[in-house]
């Protein structure tokens, strides 16, 4: 990746050959990181024009010191969408492996059960079952199973989709640096793996400082929870964004279900 010059005024970024793909991935949600090495060093040769040209529609370029780019909305001018919780938790099982030593031996890659697998160990089977099923007041144990399977996939492939990850073949799953703004709540955090691991354990999922909290959004989120004693309201961080980056969380799209 090379970047030798700065990009002095906008005329020229936008005639850059990388700029019409860049601008579409990154107003449709791509994180744009290293291994995008094009896209990534003209980002950074035009990280100044392009501040100022996106300020524009109502959206912040942010560079964070992990290595990527994203864009922030920060007024409702390109419209906005949501994830759901359940697909909150698998970015932040995500962010758990990508900040796990053994990871980093693996040359960031782990297979898909280890995403389950890990969302299982630290919120437990029964915690992972109900929070993948937050209207179904009573649980069918295989259909349960059945639904975190199709939620934790769902999952995956929309994060892929967002540049978290790199969706490998067979059953292998590529980790990217986008994922720590997973864990960007617990940054200060003397553990940031340890304080991300205890929100996952709760059915938690938390706000960024830079995002305002929806409170009807909250309360839905409180019944994901298995911690009632917990003084920590559960706050979100992203959207679901097919089109638009994210920047808040709404319900699971199967929530018009029936309740058993």
């Amino acid at each position: 990746m090379e970047t030798n010059r700065d990009v002095e005024d906008l005329g020229s970024a936008v005639l850059n050959e990388s700029f019409p793909e860049v601008d579409l991935a990154l107003r449709r949600g791509r994180h744009i990181d290293r291994d995008d090495s094009t896209w990534y060093a003209f980002l950074l040769d035009a990280q100044a024009v392009l501040e100022t040209f996106y300020r524009r529609f109502g959206c912040e370029l942010v560079h964070k010191s992990d290595g990527y780019f994203y864009l922030l909305p920060v007024t409702d001018q390109l419209g906005k969408r949501q994830l759901s919780v359940p697909e909150m938790l698998v970015g932040q099982a995500l962010a758990l492996l990508y900040l796990d030593p053994r990871t980093v031996q693996s040359g960031g890659v782990v297979a898909r059960d280890d995403v389950l697998a890990h969302l299982a160990g630290v919120m437990g089977t029964d915690g992972l079952m109900r929070a993948m099923n937050p209207k179904k007041r009573r649980l069918d144990e295989r259909v349960a199973q059945e639904a975190v399977r199709a939620r934790v996939a769902e999952g995956l492939r929309k994060l892929a989709g967002s540049g978290f990850i790199e969706l490998l073949e067979g059953d292998s799953v590529r980790l990217r640096a986008a994922l720590m703004r997973f864990a960007e709540p617990v940054r200060g955090s003397e553990s940031p793996a340890e304080a991300l691991a205890k929100l996952v354990a709760k059915g938690e999922v938390m706000l960024e400082p830079e995002f305002e909290s929806d409170p009807d959004l909250d309360a839905e989120t409180a019944s994901v929870t298995d911690a009632p004693d917990s003084t920590e309201p559960p706050l979100v961080p992203f959207d679901d964004h097919d089109d638009l980056p994210w920047d808040s969380v709404g319900p699971d799209p199967t929530a018009d279900e029936e309740h058993e």
